[in-house]
């Protein structure tokens, strides 16, 4: 199924708008969320095709969120991107543990990026 729909999870607004217009610009329908709960609600009302999700955020993290999303029936067939500023070999190992299906770090590359979403068409 080609990814259509994506998710941003991310609670800093420069990496919702940066992340924002380099997807819209490539033609994808793109919903934001500043945190967990932001998040929950957003999946809740319309499912996506795919999430990009950041680590560090006030509240549930970003590990936290994906277990949390990974492991609900509704969203098991969603792929979780991490993407993250947290760059340890260990943090990529723990995020795939949650049920990322993939991993970026921070500052994103566009093109390291768009190859990862096109992995998942």
């Amino acid at each position: 199924m080609p990814i259509k729909k994506i998710l941003l999870v991310d609670d800093s607004k420069t990496e919702l708008h940066f992340l924002s217009d380099l997807l819209t610009k490539r033609g994808f329908s793109v919903r934001t969320a500043e945190d967990g709960e932001d998040a929950m609600r957003r999946l809740a009302e319309e499912k996506p095709d795919l999430i990009l999700m950041d680590v560090v955020m006030p509240g549930q993290n970003g590990f936290q969120l994906t277990r949390a999303i990974t492991r609900d029936a509704r969203f098991t067939d969603v792929p979780v991107i991490m993407c993250t500023s947290k760059n340890q070999e260990t943090d990529r190992v723990w995020g795939m543990r949650q049920g990322a299906r993939d991993y970026i770090v921070k500052p994103v590359d566009a093109d390291e990026l768009m190859a990862k979403i096109k992995a998942f068409d």
